[in-house]
């Protein structure tokens, strides 16, 4: 992967469409352009072209070709696309023309944004927020990557540093200046007291990751109860589907099912476990109810559903607590056509449809706190969290360093910076590039 050579890809979807897209970007990009449609648009405009074939002269489409050159364009390199006629054998036949190209070759996963990255047109946080975007499938998930990928988190990242590089100014001064009466004394008095400010704000950050990876991985939902209270009925209804067995046999789901919605642009993965219940049939009964605890602990939102036809089914089991309770099969007795008194109880029917629009509003206000302000959540991935929390720890170093150790309260704090850099990617990053770059698809 060099960025002397010049690299194209299919960026649009594969099969039939009817648009499809092939990007280029390297400094053979103004030659290719100009040999397969004649001659090079003027700069970031559309221009309707006839794409011929290099070798045989044969036109294979007539599209829409834009011309970038370096430095304003997604790579910073002369870059260009090919909007052509979405089918299989038009993509065909121009990708076949250009391989056979010199100095030309299809690009690797992520490679089109790596260029980006290496030439400045984005920091390590913006490529992250741009492959969360290109992941997102609802609009929470959307709002987050787009916070990051929009560079409003790295130019508070990058605030921070400016901060911490006044900090290191501050102690250069009571160094330079320590013979000088009233300049060490003011500049030693804030040392401390902007370490401290800084690493509220630090902290506050990380103590908001665990939300991020929430909106990112999807909000747990877990359904449980007695055997037979229409845990499954219910995923099946929200799902629109047959995800789970039903059946009037207690028992019959033995593992934990999971679903993935979006209720109302949130994340949401709705998990039915096996009813729990202290005289088990079998050894396999057993282990469903054991990893239906454990289900429930890690969940975010537990729905206890239970039915009036289910003795003792309306309580809820001990050691657990409930989100919300959901009495269904209502159907069966019009005696339970009304809400209980509880803010908590809500009456549903899965035979019926009936309070399946409430409960999942109910579902979906309980998600949203859960991820409130999620769009402006700073961290949203390990690795900006783990460089934050590196920063933080070397800060609190500095702040135990009396102003007598001056030497050593920079050092700290020259490495809290460090860390911060490597937040961005500015420095020191080379191990976590792979693993980022490799999320990526083909074309971008």
């Amino acid at each position: 992967m060099t960025a002397s050579e010049t690299i194209f890809a299919l960026s649009s979807g594969s099969g039939r469409t009817a648009v499809a897209v092939i990007r280029m970007s390297g400094p053979a990009t103004a030659r290719v352009v100009a040999e397969l449609s004649g001659s090079l648009p003027p700069p970031r405009s559309l221009a309707l072209k006839s794409i011929r074939d290099p070798a045989s002269g044969e036109i294979l489409d007539r599209a829409m070709v834009c011309w970038m050159p370096a430095p304003r364009s997604f790579t910073g390199e002369d870059c260009a696309e090919f909007h052509l006629h979405g089918s299989a054998a038009v993509v065909k036949d121009v990708l076949s023309a250009l391989v056979h190209i010199p100095e030309v070759r299809p690009a690797e996963a992520g490679e089109f944004t790596h260029r980006a990255f290496i030439n400045g047109k984005m920091d390590l946080v913006e490529v992250e927020g741009l492959s969360d975007l290109l992941d997102a499938r609802t609009a929470a998930q959307r709002r987050q990557a787009f916070h990051q990928m929009s560079g409003a988190a790295g130019e508070v990242f990058e605030a921070w540093r400016q901060q911490l590089l006044l900090i290191r100014a501050d102690i250069e001064a009571v160094v330079d200046f320590s013979d000088e009466a009233g300049v060490a004394e003011e500049a030693g008095s804030r040392i401390d007291q902007n370490i401290g400010e800084l690493i509220s704000v630090m902290d506050h950050a990380v103590s908001r990751t665990s939300t991020a990876e929430v909106v990112r991985d999807g909000i747990r939902v877990v359904l449980a109860g007695h055997p037979n209270t229409g845990k499954s009925s219910l995923l099946n209804t929200l799902a629109r589907r047959e995800a789970a067995i039903v059946s009037d046999i207690p028992g019959t789901t033995r593992d934990a099912i999971e679903v993935w919605l979006d209720l109302k642009g949130l994340p949401v993965i709705l998990t039915d476990t096996a009813g729990l219940r202290a005289n088990a049939s079998d050894k396999i009964e057993e282990e469903g109810v054991r990893r239906s605890r454990e289900h429930i602990s890690r969940s975010d939102i537990v729905v206890w559903v239970w039915s009036r036809d289910i003795a003792g089914s309306e309580s809820v089991d001990a050691g657990l607590e409930a989100d919300l309770c959901v009495r269904n099969k209502i159907d069966q007795d019009l005696r339970l056509q009304r809400n209980e008194e509880s803010p908590k109880a809500l009456n549903i029917s899965t035979a019926t449809g009936a309070g399946i629009l409430e409960f999942i509003e109910k579902i979906s206000t309980l998600a949203e706190r859960k991820i409130h302000g999620s769009d402006a959540i700073l961290l949203t991935s390990a690795r900006q969290a783990i460089a934050v929390r590196n920063s933080i720890r070397y800060l609190n170093d500095a702040l135990a360093e009396p102003l007598s150790r001056l030497e050593v309260k920079a050092e700290a704090v020259r490495k809290a910076s460090e860390e911060i850099g490597r937040l961005t990617g500015r420095l020191g990053v080379e191990e976590w590039l792979g693993a980022i770059f490799s999320r990526f698809c083909i074309g971008k």
